[in-house]
């Protein structure tokens, strides 16, 4: 594994064999999205190297994310942060941190070994897959704290669980424990203690070792907002018009006729 240095000292990066690993590492705020661990996460963000081909996005010191900055809203009571300034942070700054990681071209993946609440439960959710630990919760509470939604939460979460039961998540503040996060599909997979880090090398090792050209150009078309069936497959078209070409589409085919696990190499 190479550790890929960045000047935040809030967030790591890491690659193993394509696969890029960003660790949010701010104990003090339980990983919160604080302006230091946002800016980590976009330095992080670009400086993924070419040969990445998927990324992990994980907490340190047990917890996923803790959620926003809650310094910040009380720098906002106590007078000593301006509302401009703290809409700008608390809000718009979050927010963007949770777009990018939404908008990585690359297949995402949450490994969420400690709480995941609030933003912190929006970070997790912008992420294409979700592996979860049995004693690890998630939660989209911001009613804890007074507040209305936000960190791209009234997108993100009606659009994976539907509306009626986003409504519910948000006005109960309920937080998810394993069964009902899986139930609800607010996460892929669940892992105990003992299972967790091989689930997750093996997650990531099939993803990595996919064709990753194709499956950056899946990820664009099932995220598309077509509204029917003949645009979808207009737009799968031309995305199929460039994979053909790719050498991973060659292999695959050689290696389909051959009756032989196909080699991919990204391309």
């Amino acid at each position: 594994m190479t550790e890929v240095e960045l000047d935040s000292e809030a967030v790591r990066l890491d690659i193993d064999a394509g696969v890029a690993t960003v660790t949010l590492d701010a104990p003090a705020v339980r990983n919160a999205l604080t302006v230091e661990v946002t800016a980590g996460v976009r330095e992080a963000l670009d400086s993924l190297p070419d040969e990445t081909r998927c990324v992990v996005f994980r907490g340190a010191n047990g917890a996923f994310c803790a959620g926003g900055d809650v310094n910040a809203m009380l720098e906002l009571q106590a007078g000593a942060l301006s509302l401009p300034d703290a809409v700008d942070h608390v809000v718009h700054d979050t927010a963007d941190c949770v777009r990018r990681v939404y908008d990585c071209d690359l297949p995402t993946i949450a490994a969420i070994d400690g709480p995941a609440v609030g933003a912190g439960g929006a970070l997790a959710i912008a992420c294409d897959m979700q592996l979860l630990h049995e004693d690890a919760h998630v939660g989209f509470g911001f009613r804890r704290v007074g507040l209305a939604v936000d960190s791209g939460l009234s997108y993100l979460l009606p659009r994976l669980v539907g509306r009626n039961v986003a409504m519910e998540l948000v006005y109960t503040g309920e937080l998810l424990g394993p069964e009902r996060a899986l139930e609800l599909g607010v996460v892929n997979r669940v892992a105990g203690e003992d299972e967790f880090e091989a689930e997750l090398d093996e997650l990531t090792d099939r993803i990595a070792g996919g064709p990753t050209k194709a499956l950056t150009a899946s990820k664009r078309l099932l995220r598309r907002p077509d509204d029917s069936i003949e645009a979808a497959i207009e737009h799968e078209a031309a995305a199929q018009a460039v994979i053909f070409e790719t050498a991973d589409h060659t292999e695959g085919v050689e290696s389909f006729m051959e009756r032989r696990d196909p080699e991919f190499e990204g391309r």
